[in-house]
């Protein structure tokens, strides 16, 4: 499990409730010093026996740059009530739970007539998979997604054995028997975890409270899933029309880096690996992960607001095909024309960032994919928090 380093609020961040279509959901909501949010909200979903607490150490940094982040717990997980129905706790529902937070933080089931925004979405370990079946359920409004130290499908080694040996601890056994069969777990092996890790007393405390808090049907039905999921990166591959960001901590021991990283390729995925960080990247190295995600926000909000004057430009029948001077590759991205090679220009035009020169990818979809995005500090972005925090470089030189 995610263990935060504190659990103190840090400053713009409030705890709340996401009401939805399905149901409400525990959350912890950030939002900009200065309460403008001018850019996509995101959502940050947790992971197996995790919280929304698990963001803690980020959501402040993210939010910096001007745009609303929400963490929350999933159904059943800690401050989020659940049933005691199995059925309820399936990776179908929990996606479908996704996608009703998705149009609840998007505004499309506000009826105020405001434009709908997209969402950022992110899934962290389990919630890497709930996210993914979200998106291929057919959830609208997804600007970008990120899969952060999660697999292409279920968990393998250790990891595994440790799962298997919990969900068959809870099988078979009436709800009140399986509570019990968890405080027994805490208290005979997570506690003694805990001392010998030296960990404060206050985060114990709050580790216990959301492990027994947990809904037990939950926990073995996600276990379940977790030791049994299917490789679905192919589908996702196909499916998804949203730029995708692939992060990890170089330490990871749940699912293998490498794993990670041939999963980014197979998804033709942007890819992070945080140094010095393992299974909890928002937790071992908080502002690196924030800085690699804001960055890549940026980035894709960025792909999508050409690809929405592209769109008003063909409604109005302004689109011509595009003009190719010299080399430039420009306006090919979204015509998924060829690749080409030769000088790209996709910095100046699109991120405004510094023109890059070597081979340009236009034609593979939503990103020059040869190059990688350095994620600058929240305090190196401009101050009216646009896009220009991005800088291209040769991929050789930065995350791929």
């Amino acid at each position: 499990m995610s263990t935060p380093t504190s659990l103190t609020l840090p400053d713009g961040v409030r705890r709340t409730a996401i009401e939805t279509s399905r149901g409400a959901f525990a959350a912890l909501e950030a939002i900009p010093g200065s309460g403008v949010c001018e850019l996509q909200p995101a959502i940050l979903v947790p992971g197996f026996t995790g919280s929304k607490e698990d963001f803690l150490a980020i959501l402040q940094q993210l939010a910096a740059a001007r745009r609303r982040v929400l963490a929350l717990d999933l159904r059943g997980q800690y401050e989020t009530c659940g049933p005691d129905d199995p059925e309820a706790f399936t990776i179908a529902e929990l996606g479908f739970d996704i996608a009703a937070v998705i149009d609840a933080v998007s505004g499309r089931v506000t009826g105020n007539g405001s434009a709908a925004l997209g969402v950022h979405l992110v899934g962290h370990s389990f919630g890497g998979l709930v996210v993914r079946e979200s998106v291929l359920a057919g959830a609208s409004g997804i600007t970008s997604l990120t899969l952060m130290s999660s697999g292409p499908g279920r968990l393998t080694g250790l990891a595994a054995a440790e799962l298997a040996q919990l969900t068959e601890s809870l099988d078979g056994g009436s709800p009140k028997v399986m509570r019990r069969t968890i405080r027994h777990i805490w208290d005979t092996i997570l506690a003694p975890q805990a001392a010998t890790a030296v960990i404060a007393p206050e985060i114990v405390a709050f580790l216990r409270d959301r492990m027994l808090r947990n809904s037990p049907v939950g926990l073995r039905v996600m276990g379940e899933y977790l030791l049994g999921a299917p490789d679905r990166t192919a589908e996702l591959a196909e499916l998804a029309d949203m730029p995708m960001l692939v992060l990890y901590g170089e330490d990871d021991d749940k699912w293998e880096p490498a794993a990670q990283e041939e999963m980014a390729v197979r998804l033709d995925a942007e890819r992070v690996c945080i140094p010095a960080a393992a299974h909890s990247p928002a937790v071992d190295a908080p502002e690196t992960t924030a800085s690699a995600l804001s960055g890549f926000w940026h980035m894709a909000e960025a792909v999508a607001d050409e690809r929405d004057r592209t769109a008003s430009r063909a409604a109005r029948g302004l689109l011509r095909a595009p003009a190719v001077t010299g080399s430039c590759c420009y306006g090919l991205l979204l015509l998924r024309a060829p690749a080409v090679t030769g000088p790209c220009c996709y910095g100046p035009l699109l991120l405004r960032a510094p023109a890059v020169t070597g081979p340009c990818c236009y034609g593979l979809p939503f990103a020059v994919r040869r190059f990688a995005f350095q994620a600058l500090p929240s305090s190196a972005m401009p101050s009216d928090g646009r896009r220009s925090g991005l800088a291209a470089v040769p991929t050789a030189q930065c995350f791929r």
